[in-house]
């Protein structure tokens, strides 16, 4: 222990050969034994025929502790907010009742 309230003191070491994953949305979240399931997706063209359909693919899944989807959630907002990006945006005026 390195701290004095009795903390374990945690390293951080960077990977960069990590994958990256890109998707375009995220498709759905469930909460499984205490933990967050997050399904992304991405738009895919079948190019067997031309114009291809475009479908929405499943390219990964994340499963967080909720204390991890709490901290990558506040975390996110905060990194939105302050680059100018409404975290919350309001929608146009044409769709408020």
């Amino acid at each position: 222990m390195s701290e004095e309230d009795g903390t374990i003191k945690i390293g951080f070491i960077d990977n960069p050969q990590a994958p990256e994953v890109f998707a375009t949305g995220v498709s759905g979240f469930w909460i499984n034994g205490g933990n967050i399931h997050i399904t992304f997706e991405a738009a895919r063209v079948n190019h067997v025929t031309s114009p291809g359909p475009l479908n929405r693919v499943v390219i990964g899944r994340l499963v967080l502790p909720i204390s991890g989807a709490q901290g990558l959630a506040a975390g996110l907002y905060d990194f939105l907010k302050s680059r100018g990006l409404d975290p919350v945006p309001t929608p146009p005026k044409d769709q408020m009742q």
